[in-house]
């Protein structure tokens, strides 16, 4: 059966959205992240895991994009549903039709819809008028999937990451932002470091500094001292072109290279979410180098992105155990 009713109703009682991460309790993202490598374990066993057959996800991107939508598109399938990718000119959600419309209408049809957009008002609108679970894709506030991903990539890595000490460095922009949400709800000691000016949006800002998550520097050295974990992002993102020369200028100095690392722990990974602007925000011998993961963080979108999907649809499939590596047997839908 289907977890919503097409009855019309604007609200399903007890339906789920996965807006942010903020939205979760620490208990909820655990099992989200034990899901998702479950599911990867899964795969990488052969077991075929068609935990959504016949269900429908609607993806709708006003950015361009290679890791959501492959990883959401990929993820659909290898769970046994169906993914519809909309393009901005295909539905001109908030032009040619209101965000309102597009959420009616788009919940008689499917059963899940993505969203990958700017404006983070459009993603929480989209969840409080569809009737099906809203997934946030990427705004300009927030990029929770993101986070899953990176986050199972250190469970892989380090095992334990409460504690663990997180560097940021770049522009306080939607994966700043997701990180202090993260930390909130895993025990990271964050470091933020951005230029003046390019602080997190002030209220994750306070949360950062009431709830003791960790520092906000301008000092990239202060932030990167003794770090296991040294993470960067595009210095301009999506929208942000014309200011590309400037933000340049103000982000010299806060490139992820081999004098930064050095003062971060020994044994320190270096992270990025892609794209990247290679001679920017990091270098080629960071980037491609042995203390790298950027590669395991792409490929753990796809798991990560099936996790939030049945997390929203099956959430009694968090429940099962984990099935053993040498299982050849299909898992039951």
């Amino acid at each position: 059966m289907r977890s919503h009713s097409h009855n019309g109703s604007r609200r399903t009682p007890g339906k789920r959205d996965f807006l942010d991460l903020s939205s979760l309790s620490a208990a909820e993202l655990q099992g989200l992240l034990g899901l998702g490598l479950r599911l990867k374990s899964e795969l990488k066993s052969g077991l075929e895991h068609p935990y959504l057959r016949g269900r429908t996800l609607a993806m709708i991107f006003q950015k361009p994009s290679l890791r959501t939508r492959l990883t959401f598109e990929t993820g659909m399938a290898q769970l046994g549903g169906h993914a519809i990718y909309l393009a901005p000119g295909d539905i001109g959600i908030g032009e040619r039709e209101s965000v309102k419309d597009v959420a009616r209408n788009l919940s008689r049809w499917v059963d899940l819809i993505m969203v990958r957009t700017f404006a983070h008002s459009t993603c929480v609108e989209l969840a409080r008028e569809a009737s099906v679970p809203v997934i946030n894709g990427l705004t300009d506030a927030l990029h929770p999937c993101q986070l899953v991903a990176d986050l199972m990539t250190l469970i892989e890595h380090f095992g334990e990451i409460r504690k663990l000490k997180v560097a940021f460095v770049g522009d306080g922009f939607n994966l700043a932002n997701s990180w202090i949400e993260a930390a909130a709800l895993t025990g990271l000691d964050l470091r933020l470091a951005c230029p003046a000016g390019y602080q997190p949006e002030k209220s994750f800002v306070a949360r950062l500094r009431r709830e003791k998550l960790g520092l906000l520097t301008d000092d990239p050295v202060e932030a990167v001292r003794d770090a296991d974990v040294i993470y960067t992002d595009t210095w301009t993102s999506m929208g942000q072109e014309a200011e590309a020369e400037r933000r340049r200028r103000d982000f010299r100095g806060f490139q992820v290279n081999r004098a930064l690392v050095r003062h971060a722990a020994r044994d320190a990974i270096v992270m990025h979410c892609l794209p990247a602007h290679r001679g920017e925000e990091i270098t080629d011998e960071l980037l491609d180098g042995p203390q790298s993961v950027v590669l395991e963080q792409a490929e753990n979108r796809l798991h990560a992105q099936k996790a939030v999907m049945v997390w929203l649809l099956r959430p009694e499939i968090l429940g099962r155990p984990a099935v053993p590596a040498n299982s050849t047997k299909s898992a039951s839908r």
